[in-house]
């Protein structure tokens, strides 16, 4: 079976690729851009150079696959970067997605496609919604919400008018090795690894720190993915995520005591978002019913192991 990966080079796509390389029978490929950072991939991944904002490059690509799987990570996801440039997060999270379903529908019809969504859909969720299902209105609060939203309906609509086998999933944040400095349990972990490195004054400056968030392990969320492709009902939505919610505050106080250092932490307004989302907390309990699919990697051990990654990057 031939799997293809958008985004192979980012966060979720390299730990998909190593979850597919171990196990067996799965041909592994992947599109990345040209100057894309390579650090975490695999030599035994088939690399293809593509964009997909680029249609030409994607059809290409889809029809010298022709894979079973398309597994769409490939977006712009930081969310405050969509506040500064809005139209890129629209035009590569909406048009990108539609390049890559107007390419399996011309050259691979009968794939199953997964479209990462996210819990930023949701927006503005009052207390008494929480957690939130699958039947919450979407209500997003930022620009990359938006776009979420929107991939997830074309989603909805090429299964619906084409037959495309389409699995929908709406991630809660995830974590982990690897994860982007400009994230938030990156860049806290980082900032602390420098301290713990002596290359950093002890100071972090963080936003709201009363955000609540619901985190899985990024080990668990690619598990997630494989099962979903495979056990999930298409055209409809599935929330993954833990069920269990944590303050950016109690994030910061569990990687302070994994890194053990002397650091004083500061909210500034400069990272605070013109609108936030204030509390997401998921639940599964669909796909769980669909898949069996459980998060194994406890909270603690994910921060251990980010805030390992990182003093191991900065030595």
């Amino acid at each position: 079976m031939k799997a293809l990966i958008t985004g192979i080079t980012g966060f979720a796509g390299s730990h998909l690729a190593d979850y597919l390389i171990d196990q067996e029978g799965i041909e592994v490929h992947g599109i990345k851009r040209p100057r894309s950072r390579i650090e975490f991939l695999r030599y035994d991944v088939n690399y293809h150079e593509g964009d997909i904002n680029d249609l030409s490059s994607i059809l290409d690509i889809v029809e010298e696959v022709e894979p079973e799987y398309i597994f769409h990570l490939a977006s712009q996801s930081f969310v405050p970067l969509s506040w500064k440039a809005p139209r890129h997060t629209l035009t590569t999270n909406i048009i990108g997605t539609q390049n890559i379903l107007d390419a399996a529908h011309r050259y691979a019809p009968k794939a199953t496609i997964q479209i990462a969504g996210s819990s930023e859909e949701y927006g503005l969720v009052d207390p008494e919604e929480c957690p939130i299902t699958e039947q919450q209105p979407l209500r997003p609060l930022s620009p990359y919400g938006v776009s979420k939203v929107a991939a997830d309906l074309l989603g909805q609509q090429c299964h619906r008018s084409y037959g495309l086998q389409i699995i929908i999933t709406r991630a809660f944040n995830h974590t982990g090795p690897r994860r982007g400095e400009q994230f938030v349990t990156s860049k806290i972990a980082r900032q602390l690894a420098l301290i713990k490195l002596g290359k950093a004054e002890p100071v972090l400056e963080l936003g709201n720190l009363e955000a609540v968030r619901d985190f899985t392990d990024a080990r668990d969320m690619v598990r997630a993915y494989w099962l979903a492709v495979n056990r999930c009902q298409p055209g409809i939505p599935y929330n993954i995520g833990t069920g269990t919610g944590y303050t950016i505050s109690q994030v910061f106080s569990k990687l302070y005591k994994i890194a053990d250092v002397k650091a004083e932490m500061k909210q500034d307004p400069q990272y605070m978002r013109p609108s936030d989302v204030p509390r997401l907390l998921c639940d599964s309990t669909a796909f769980r019913y669909a898949t069996g699919w459980k998060p194994e990697i406890p909270f603690e051990q994910t921060l251990q192991d980010l805030f390992d990654y990182w003093v191991e990057r900065l030595k």
